[in-house]
């Protein structure tokens, strides 16, 4: 049974090093099909988005929830010590590549440049995550200040490049949320349709599940980001 509504969960440590223009935090970015949620546990920052409804700056704070849906470019800024719970739908998704970094648009339109940018070396990680950042961060600003000028324009064009950019690699990813969040979807709807039925025979196989603690971190975009084993089996019974 996987984590409510097939979705993934992770600690995130957001970057705390500075950009070129001035502000620390991590790569801005884009998903193409799944929604991701900030829930903030601790310290201070900002997120800034830049999508159709324009740009905005929401102060990030703890009890802070946030969520923005695909197409919505974002940007975590850390003001100081600043860690969130990442909540994304589609459970395997942002693995398997629904996200784009808004690298300059010369880099999004060659695959093989954009794989080179993207993709950390074994060694040498956090540095090249910093270069990564920035890269995506000369690829945002414009973007940002067209909006900001009211110019959708160069939005428009990223979104399509991004979407070119993982058509060949998005062929199975029907699967993903056909395995996930549909089915559980689909479970929930029989549950309800047997209730009314008179039924509750799935009341009997209930269980309490516990998740294997955050794992090793990794280099992601935003931060540090340790993902959450939510595959885990039934709470043994207690003697």
């Amino acid at each position: 049974m996987s984590f409510p509504g097939g979705a993934s969960l992770s600690w995130l440590d957001v970057y705390p090093d500075v950009a070129p223009d001035g502000l620390g935090g991590g790569s801005p970015h884009v998903h193409l099909v799944s929604t991701e949620c900030y829930t903030v546990v601790a310290g201070e920052g900002e997120l800034h988005t830049a999508g159709p409804g324009g740009v905005e700056v929401a102060p990030l704070r703890a009890g802070v929830v946030v969520w923005f849906e695909p197409g919505v470019i974002h940007r975590a800024v850390n003001l100081g010590g600043l860690r969130v719970v990442v909540i994304m739908s589609n459970a395997g998704l942002p693995e398997a590549g629904d996200a784009v970094m808004t690298f300059p648009p010369d880099v999004l339109a060659d695959p093989e440049r954009y794989r080179e940018a993207a993709v950390l070396p074994q060694r040498g990680r956090a540095e090249a995550a910093a270069r990564r950042r920035d890269l995506a961060v000369e690829g945002f600003l414009p973007i940002r200040d067209a909006l900001r000028a009211g110019d959708s324009g160069p939005l428009r064009d990223f979104h399509a490049a991004a979407a070119a950019l993982v058509r060949d690699r998005a062929v199975g990813w029907g699967e993903v949320v056909r395995d996930g969040p549909l089915r559980l979807a689909e479970q929930a709807r029989g549950r309800a349709r047997d209730l009314s039925a008179g039924t509750a025979s799935h009341l009997e196989r209930a269980t309490v599940r516990r998740a294997r603690g955050p794992q090793e971190p990794v280099f992601g975009m935003c931060g540090l980001l340790r993902p959450i084993d939510t595959r885990n089996e039934p709470r043994e019974e207690q003697p």
